[in-house]
């Protein structure tokens, strides 16, 4: 941390912040000695870690319900301001784009609100011409601690797919997409994004996306389990 601030100027917004930080040794360009802290000090900071984790999964379940979306959580210092809470929300990676570039709404339960587990079969649905509204592309994948599942969608801004001939449209030209561990069946193959055995979870990225995707008026679709 003290490294990183040093190539950090202060902005008016954090000074203040920057003085609390200074009191623990939180300082750009010095040397960070935890030896030096009071062990009342080392309890607040452990307590306040805490706290930190605590509103993190609160935040973590309410992106999943739907109540804080992606177009919340990705912009510039302006857009966010001092919301430090969303912004770790946000970072799900080392850093994350501003939202002009690039958005990722993430899926980590289903549906009915329950945990995505290899051990189920899900589907999600794209209704016909109501692909993620993008000016780029789109691609979705799926997670795990030691595997990276990729079944990478691309769409411009008229929706049309490359590979269209592999993948197959349903009756209504609409698009269902299969995550599951194992395959749907050699007639499925061509919609089928394989996910881990275990836990994961499934993001979608969004490049360049267009006005809806940015205001919140497109949301992206459920991810259902099969029962």
């Amino acid at each position: 941390m003290n490294f990183v601030l040093g190539y950090s100027p202060t902005v008016p917004s954090e000074a203040a912040l920057r003085e609390r930080f200074a009191k623990i040794g939180i300082e750009g360009g010095k040397t960070f000695d935890p030896s030096k802290l009071s062990p009342e000090m080392k309890s607040a900071i452990e307590q306040g870690r805490a706290d930190a984790l605590k509103a993190h999964d609160a935040g973590m379940k309410e992106f999943a319900a739907g109540k804080i979306t992606a177009a919340d959580l990705f912009g510039s210092r302006e857009f966010l301001k001092d919301n430090y809470l969303y912004r770790w929300l946000g970072t799900l990676g080392i850093y994350g784009n501003a939202k002009e570039e690039a958005m990722y709404p993430a899926y980590r339960v289903d549906s009915e609100g329950e945990a995505l587990n290899g051990a189920n079969r899900y589907t999600m649905h794209f209704a016909k011409g109501e692909y993620p509204p993008v000016k780029a592309f789109w691609s979705l994948r799926c997670i795990s601690c030691r595997r990276v599942c990729w079944w990478p969608i691309r769409s411009t801004a008229t929706s049309s797919l490359p590979h269209a001939a592999e993948q197959k449209k349903d009756a209504d030209g609409g698009l269902t997409i299969y995550i599951q561990n194992e395959s749907p069946g050699k007639d499925k193959e061509s919609n089928w994004l394989p996910a881990p055995k275990g836990p994961f979870a499934a993001y979608m990225r969004l490049y360049w996306p267009a006005e809806a995707a940015l205001n919140g008026s497109w949301k992206e679709p459920d991810l259902l389990k099969v029962q």
